[in-house]
């Protein structure tokens, strides 16, 4: 896969650096709220213009030098400076509505010492007092110095132009590959930034004991004997009852949308705690009617007590009807325990997830399965016709039957037994489409 060049986005808060990230990102979404400090880990995505692709990333914002005394913004700040040593171009987003600050020039000194091409990026030109800062912004010792609205889009392909510009080298869009999609969802605090973290073998994603840290999905990805497994850390998911800020709720529904747009998910269960939440319970079957591929993972087992396991394994037992289609696995983000098999585990389920099955030996399969036990539905007899895989990832089969409205979900559920039974499809759904034959 062709690495793409690195376009960073970098400001003081609130200067609508979300905002433009969203305006020129084609997927991924950045939370643009009206308060500061909303984004804190780095996010980025792939942005395609006139036939060229470059990775955009959006940083948290900078803060004043009397604020910095925070632990938290004091991780966000090293993430920021780490980003900009990174990139290959630099856009320096700046309110074009206060004019220049002296935080803005204390930052400017540090971008000029890196020797890299930085626009400085007006943005609100569709306010009527930019006009009188825009120079002012000449004084911070870079060209270009482009006005935009990032809100409304004024100039934003004007920049994109400057920002082709000044690439190092030009990717085309036909070079970048798919990735496999994993997202890693989970209540608050049971480690999905730590699990993130172990995986890249970098301090990628903020990890605090405050509940909330993560407030944005943050996509990384991992090659794995030449396959390309792109990572998503998600924000922690509360009870419905629980979500009331405008914030939060915004948190849980990117997760979600980032459950939607992945091919495999990892929920992560805190082992230590004795017990599984409803709440995860209820993410593991959204999951698998989602269709999305699931692997378990038992977090902290470098504190779990024998009692604490014993409670646990009991109280999965009413749902081992889920729980025996799915792969578990315990592991210790802290020690790193089962981590290194866990990307293996992917591959492989990945595997069963992309598996495809030829008309003529499922066919065969499920006539079999009718010889050696019959169906009946109000006293008339089930026959399959013809069965025939339309679709992988996932893995959905199409049922020509004598009458679809006799195969209802306990007739499927055994079909679906016979298929995991004649082939390993550990973690992966099936999906049913019954027609007339």
């Amino acid at each position: 896969m062709a690495k793409l060049p690195r376009v960073v986005l970098v400001g003081r808060t609130n200067v609508g650096k979300s905002t433009l990230f969203n305006r020129l990102a084609p997927e991924v979404k950045s939370i643009a709220l009206d308060e500061p400090g909303v984004t804190r880990d780095f996010i980025e995505d792939t942005v395609t213009w006139e036939d060229a692709s470059f990775r955009l990333i959006d940083t948290g914002g900078l803060q004043q030098q009397k604020k910095q005394t925070d632990r938290l913004y004091s991780q966000v700040s090293a993430i920021i400076y780490d980003q900009v040593r990174q990139a290959d171009v630099i856009v320096f987003v700046v309110d074009g509505t206060v004019g220049a600050l002296p935080e803005e020039f204390q930052f400017a000194k540090f971008l000029h010492t890196l020797d890299k091409p930085v626009i400085v990026a007006v943005n609100k030109f569709d306010v009527k007092d930019v006009h009188d800062t825009q120079h002012d912004f000449d004084r911070l010792g870079f060209y270009p110095v482009q006005p935009i609205s990032a809100q409304h889009g004024i100039n934003v392909a004007e920049l994109l132009e400057l920002i082709i510009d000044q690439l190092p080298k030009v990717i085309h869009a036909e070079e970048a590959s798919e990735a496999l999609k994993v997202a890693i969802i989970g209540k608050p605090n049971v480690g999905k930034s730590s699990l993130l973290n172990a995986l890249l073998k970098q301090e990628r994603a903020i990890v605090s004991d405050i509940p909330g840290t993560t407030r944005e999905p943050i996509t990384e990805r991992v090659t794995f004997y030449q396959e390309d497994i792109s990572f998503t850390d998600t924000p922690g998911v509360r009870r419905k009852r629980g979500v009331t800020e405008d914030l939060e709720q915004l948190m849980v529904k990117r997760t979600m949308q980032s459950l939607k747009e992945a091919d495999i998910i990892l929920l992560m269960v805190d082992a230590s705690m004795g017990e599984i939440a409803d709440q995860e319970l209820k993410l593991a079957f959204y999951a698998f009617e989602q269709h999305k591929a699931l692997i378990v993972l038992f977090n902290k087992q470098d504190i779990v007590e024998e009692e604490a396991q014993a409670n646990l394994t009991f109280q999965l037992e009413p749902y081992a009807h889920l729980f025996n289609k799915l792969v578990t696995m315990n592991i210790s983000c802290a020690t790193g325990k089962n981590i290194g098999k866990l990307l293996q585990l992917i591959k492989d389920i990945s595997d069963r997830y992309h598996l495809r099955i030829s008309d003529a030996d499922l066919t065969i399969l499920f006539r079999d399965a009718l010889c050696e036990r019959e169906l009946f539905y109000q006293g008339n007899r089930l026959v399959v016709q013809r069965a025939k895989q339309i679709k992988s990832a996932p893995m959905t089969i199409v049922m020509y039957v004598n009458d679809p409205l006799w195969f209802g979900p306990s007739q499927l559920n055994y079909f679906e037994n016979v298929l995991r039974r004649a082939y390993d499809l550990k973690g992966v759904p099936v999906k049913f489409i019954v027609r007339k034959r």
